[in-house]
């Protein structure tokens, strides 16, 4: 398993982790909502905790289950906690700078308004960014959590398919994580490949943990021609 694919599935661990140490009574249908993961992924994650001796599982009325953290899964869950949030500071100051070449790239390009793409921390590190140009964010779609009022800097996050009520010169991919099925359902809602930006997900990891050897390549942007 490469590095991408282990922080991928420790995070996924640990926002499970941390929705059953918030409510035990959530079903896998409440936390595939909740963390955007695919329900089947959901289930085959729940069964590798319980093997792994973090969750135990009861039966409750109605025929559903309730999931419990054991003494050894709120150690895990602290564990990956501490390990995500040095994931962060190294991905915050990779992120940062990609972004800011990107922004760079697109400026040139003479685009004044933008839209994103996808809600995660990239998303945060990418309007910190934003906000350094005379360039401006006209919305925010992502379908995880769109619809019910989630707010990001002020705005509505709106669902995918509304990105055609938007009015942008270029749309960039925010998400650390599902950039190319986000590129493709973009195209699915009629948005044009010349006017999507985003910085390539493959080798992020590598990039940061070589940024503790300050060793980080150089970024790798999807250039658009106007």
């Amino acid at each position: 398993m490469n590095g991408r694919d282990e922080h991928s599935d420790d995070y996924r661990s640990l926002l499970i982790l941390d929705e059953i140490s918030k409510n035990n009574d959530l079903t896998q249908r409440d936390m595939s909502k909740k963390i955007g993961v695919a329900l089947g992924l959901v289930n085959s994650y729940l069964k590798n905790l319980v093997s792994k001796g973090y969750i135990t599982v009861a039966a409750i009325p109605r025929k559903r289950y309730a999931y419990y953290l054991t003494p050894n899964g709120f150690a895990e869950k602290t564990r990956l906690t501490y390990q995500h949030l040095q994931n962060f500071t190294s991905l915050y100051r990779v992120a940062r700078r990609d972004f800011n070449t990107l922004f760079s790239s697109v400026r040139n390009c003479d685009i004044k308004k933008v839209a994103f793409c996808g809600l995660d921390e990239v998303t945060e590190i990418a309007y910190l960014s934003l906000k350094e140009t005379d360039m401006e964010l006209t919305g925010v779609v992502d379908d995880r959590g769109a619809g019910n009022g989630k707010k990001f800097f002020g705005m509505t996050v709106l669902p995918m398919e509304d990105i055609k009520n938007l009015n942008y010169d270029a749309v960039i991919i925010t998400s650390f994580q599902g950039g190319a099925a986000l590129k493709q359902t973009l195209l699915g809602f009629g948005v044009s490949d010349k006017k999507i930006r985003g910085i390539h997900i493959e080798g992020w990891i590598t990039r940061i943990e070589g940024s503790e050897n300050k060793a980080i390549g150089g970024a790798k942007i999807t250039a658009l021609k106007s």
